[in-house]
């Protein structure tokens, strides 16, 4: 683990539980595409910029989930490197408590006030305020969280961030989060056209070919929608279909798993509503969803 892998004559990425990337922009400085998960994360990583004698320029955050940016605060104490990322996920990386706040709906109480779900803070600045170094662009992919971007380089390798699981990942968990179902589906569809010689996506193998993953990312989410609206054939509240969901993908119910397959599903229903395949009714003070 934290094995640094070169995929290209300029770029790396790290082997970790989220992949992160490193382009060096000439024989000294490089370029660091996310920070993992935790301080640790971050110490590791700058164990290996020492050894491979780096200095590094700043962070790019593709987006401000804990596990991408966990090591943003020990390497900007340790380097006082800038970090950017997109303006709205550069809030949540300035002010951490709003992704558990976001997820729950109101104050998060202490069990989701975690790492997991809360990096340290870390000073972000908006990335349309950085001029990139030639070799590298971005790309908005839309759909999994506010502001998400991926990170192409000149060696024909892109970074791609969350908006795909690996298959070991999608059979173990099913319901992968995802902010704006349209908006994801829509990602897909780029991705699915993207041409490269690598393709990283953090929480998947790095591969040559994108397409297979693409194809199992998209059809796991229309096995979903199926569900829902197969369960939604009676009416029912938002906690009894999260409860039906759980049975029937068995999975175990916790405190992260309530808020992150709870948002998710919120965001399948606002997707079913607004495209006219569910209803939405309020009746004897109860909000109860029913497909069309």
């Amino acid at each position: 683990m934290f094995e640094l892998v070169q995929v290209g004559e300029k770029t790396y990425y790290i082997e970790s539980p989220a992949k992160m990337g490193i382009y060096c922009i000439n024989e000294h400085e490089v370029v660091l595409i996310d920070s993992g998960n935790d301080k640790d994360a971050g110490k590791k990583i700058y164990n290996i910029l020492a050894e491979k004698g780096w200095k590094l320029k700043f962070i790019l955050n593709t987006h401000s989930n804990a596990d991408h940016v966990g090591g943003n605060a020990i390497l900007q104490q340790r380097l006082s490197v800038p970090a950017f990322s997109s303006a709205i996920e550069a809030d949540f990386n300035r002010h951490p408590v709003l992704e558990p706040s976001f997820l729950y709906g109101g104050y998060p109480c202490k069990s989701l006030r975690n790492k997991f779900l809360m990096a340290q803070p870390s000073e972000t600045a908006d990335i349309s305020s950085l001029s990139l170094p030639e070799g590298l662009q971005t790309m908005p992919l839309e759909g999994h969280f506010f502001g998400m971007f991926g990170v192409k380089t000149d060696d024909d390798v892109w970074f791609l961030a969350d908006c795909l699981m690996g298959e070991n990942i999608i059979n173990k968990y099913h319901i992968s989060f995802i902010y704006d179902v349209a908006a994801y589906l829509a990602t897909l569809d780029v991705i699915e056209k993207l041409k490269g010689r690598w393709f990283i996506p953090a929480h998947a193998s790095a591969c040559e070919d994108i397409v297979p993953l693409t194809v199992v990312n998209r059809y796991k989410v229309f096995e979903i929608i199926e569900r829902i609206l197969t369960t939604c054939r009676e009416a029912h509240t938002f906690e009894e279909i999260l409860k039906i969901l759980f049975d029937d993908y068995q999975l175990i119910m916790d405190w992260n798993q309530y808020v992150l397959v709870g948002s998710t599903l919120r965001s399948y229903l606002s997707y079913l509503l607004d495209s006219n395949r569910l209803t939405a009714e309020f009746t004897n003070n109860r909000l109860l969803w029913k497909a069309v």
